[in-house]
């Protein structure tokens, strides 16, 4: 790295380094399910400015944690994707976030990304809950589309919507998926508002909707 924070051999001390810088450890939130070009990712982080993002991408990308390349034609424009190593921060990540959801402070009402919200399914999820439930998900969030294959006591997350999923949920904002799941109101009732669509076996949908819960605040 070009400067050095911490005179601290500790690997947390370097993760700060690597990762510590406001907005970096969020821009690699972003990347995790898949490549995005600059308006996407900017897009995804509201107040962030496009010359603090040029810059942070620029320190992640001499760090290792991701890289910049060119999408085959007919796409053919360039996208910043996060190397195998940057992708091995996600456990860390979700612990991170998981232990902050304690705080009085953490308001789950506020705006989220389509790749955070997908990473709080997978963070949130409670073990056991899941039992035989398996089946794919394509889930709608503004512009984006992800894939959700659920199974085995885990989610695991794709950017972009599969051809046939079991069950699809659209939304325009996280907020109503997260009434849903978080705050356990009736899917029906946030439908009959317009804030939500489900399609697909709603029977698996409702049993989807019972596998996540927020760990309890601390005192």
């Amino acid at each position: 790295m070009p400067k050095r924070w911490y005179d601290d051999a500790c690997g947390t001390a370097l993760a700060l380094e690597l990762v510590g810088e406001r907005w970096s450890l969020l821009i690699v939130r972003e990347l995790m399910y898949g490549p995005r070009r600059f308006g996407e990712i900017k897009a995804a982080l509201p107040g962030i400015s496009a010359n603090v993002l040029t810059q942070r991408l620029e320190s992640l990308e001499e760090a290792a944690i991701l890289l910049r390349r060119k999408l085959p034609p007919p796409a053919n424009v360039q996208v910043y994707d996060l190397t195998a190593w940057g992708c091995e921060s996600e456990p860390a990540i979700m612990a991170l976030g998981k232990w902050a959801t304690r705080s009085p402070l953490h308001d789950p009402t506020s705006y989220m990304s389509g790749a955070s919200l997908m990473m709080s399914m997978r963070t949130l999820l409670v073990p056991g809950r899941m039992g035989d439930l398996a089946f794919t998900l394509g889930l709608r969030l503004g512009a984006d589309h992800f894939t959700a294959t659920i199974g085995g006591e885990d989610i695991v997350v794709a950017r972009g919507m599969a051809e046939a999923p079991d069950v699809t949920i659209e939304a325009e904002t996280a907020f109503p998926i997260l009434a849903v799941l978080y705050g356990k109101l009736p899917p029906e009732a946030i439908e009959a508002e317009g804030g939500l669509r489900i399609g697909g076996e709603r029977d698996l949908a409702a049993r989807f909707a019972g596998l996540f819960e927020l760990p309890a605040k601390i005192a």
